[in-house]
């Protein structure tokens, strides 16, 4: 490999004015997008499929609307057709786009094994440049290809039975259409810069393929029910995840592992030796210098992650309260919420049928394992999903507390007597873990360059280091309020 393949897009980046570098950016992308569109024309396997499934199958689909309308109108079932029709819609849509995953998942290996990846990568183009060229290219043909047999299959529709969708529907199915192009392509080029044969990314597609499967039986279920608002709500995550995605491939594109990779292999002993590496200092472990200054370091460099989950449990708490007022319990519901006259009525002392039979061990380990399973379902969420499952509990507690205002209990009173005792504790240790699981997370996506100390496996060792010294022992101290002195408050406010 020689020295000016690696040198020269380094030049270039770096020679690059930040104003000037969005257009450029744009403007050496088409030039890779133009030439991989030239190839892909030129190649009649995808040419041929492309052209068979854009021309052929809307007038089979055609075909098949018009025998089923035909059957259905003859016990009067005229709602079916009209629900039918959006569904054929977005399956001619689909189909011809399910080729940008296979022309995607030979982006970079398979101009490897055609031998002219060395050349491409040594031209004076920015990483982005590379990416998004790859990724236009990929999803240009195939999405052409959609429109032309959607607007086949409006024209015929049009022709035989002079029927138009509303075109609010239509938008809808364009714009789903297009981001699940968008998704498959931008997940399928990630694949492509991380394996060494088309081989082992045709089989690393089922990954993409079999989420987008399951995801097009949903939008069925909506589009048969007539519930089309909810399809916005899957645009915007759709979006939302063609966002990261296309982040993920840029952050994690990189020359020279990608001409250097020869055999994709998994070194467990190198990455536990980098991973016992995170708790040792100058090649020694030291309990002492963790906790004293490892620790508080890490918490103070994650304090916009813990921000963002403070913020974002406030927000669901008050969404909650708004949503109490918006749509307020039925009246036999509220009779259980009005607690301070039946409490002190019925409550013998300190003894509360209405308190459940808790202790401090069950308390702990569920509050605990809870926050370890929102963890892990963070990684695969890119830290979404550690987030939304401590949301939920919040969002409850805001409307519980909303319901219990409109019954007559005073909500502050509420919110000391049952939350307040504990929470002190148990709120900071569950945004703590939580904000180190948003970043645990983010670090899928952005990935790290090398020599970086913030991968994957740092983040992950920042995490245990934290959950272990900081979040256990508040989840234990919460644990045993919960159990032994919260009830004893209720007691006091609502036993009188």
């Amino acid at each position: 490999m020689s020295e000016s393949i690696l040198t020269a897009p380094a030049l270039a980046q770096a020679a690059m004015s930040p104003h000037h570098a969005f257009g450029e950016t744009l403007r050496d992308a088409f030039i890779i997008t133009r030439r991989e569109v030239r190839d892909s024309l030129r190649d009649w396997r995808i040419v041929a499929p492309i052209l068979i499934l854009t021309l052929v199958f809307p007038w089979i689909m055609n075909f098949t609307t018009r025998v089923a309308i035909d059957f259905v109108e003859e016990y009067s079932a005229t709602i079916i057709p009209i629900r039918l029709i959006p569904f054929g819609l977005m399956i001619v849509g689909f189909f011809p786009i399910t080729f940008s995953l296979v022309i995607a998942l030979e982006t970079f290996v398979g101009e490897k094994e055609r031998n002219s990846l060395e050349p491409l990568l040594g031209a004076p183009l920015t990483d982005a440049s590379l990416y998004l060229g790859k990724l236009m290219a990929a999803t240009a043909l195939p999405l052409l290809a959609s429109y032309i047999g959607i607007a086949a299959y409006l024209a015929w529709l049009f022709y035989t039975i002079q029927y138009a969708p509303d075109w609010i529907v239509l938008v809808q199915i364009l714009l789903l259409t297009t981001m699940e192009a968008l998704v498959m392509v931008t997940g399928a080029v990630v694949v492509s810069t991380h394996t060494t044969s088309v081989r082992a990314a045709n089989l690393l597609a089922s990954f993409i393929i079999i989420p987008m499967a399951f995801l097009l039986q949903a939008e069925s279920v909506l589009l048969f029910w007539g519930n089309y608002a909810v399809l916005w709500y899957i645009i915007a995550a759709l979006v939302t995840v063609d966002l990261i995605f296309i982040r993920m491939g840029i952050q994690t594109f990189n020359r020279e592992e990608i001409l250097a990779r020869e055999v994709d292999e998994i070194n467990p002993k190198r990455i536990v030796l980098r991973f016992i590496d995170q708790f040792r200092v100058e090649g020694k472990f030291s309990l002492r210098w963790i906790v004293f200054q490892n620790v508080p370091r890490i918490l103070k460099s994650n304090r916009l992650p813990m921000l963002v989950t403070l913020a974002a449990l406030v927000a669901i708490f008050c969404l909650g309260w708004w949503y109490a007022g918006r749509y307020p319990l039925p009246e036999e519901m509220m009779q259980p919420l009005r607690v301070q006259a039946d409490f002190a009525s019925s409550a013998p002392g300190a003894d509360f049928a209405f308190m459940p039979q808790i202790n401090t061990p069950s308390i702990f380990l569920h509050n605990a394992r809870t926050l370890f399973l929102s963890t892990v379902l963070g990684i695969a969420s890119f830290g979404t999903g550690a987030l939304l499952l401590l949301m939920a509990p919040i969002g409850v507690v805001g409307f519980l507390t909303a319901a219990l205002a409109q019954a007559g209990t005073n909500p502050l009173t509420f919110l000391v007597a049952f939350i307040l005792p504990h929470g002190i504790f148990e709120i900071p240790a569950a945004v703590i873990a939580t904000g180190l699981g948003l970043r645990l997370g983010a670090t899928v996506i952005s990935g790290a360059r090398r020599g970086e100390n913030s991968g994957f496996i740092g983040a992950l060792a920042d995490w245990i280091k934290v959950f272990v010294i900081v979040v256990l022992p508040l989840l234990l101290v919460a644990a045993f309020v919960e159990a032994n002195i919260t009830p004893q408050i209720v007691t006091f406010f609502f036993g009188r």
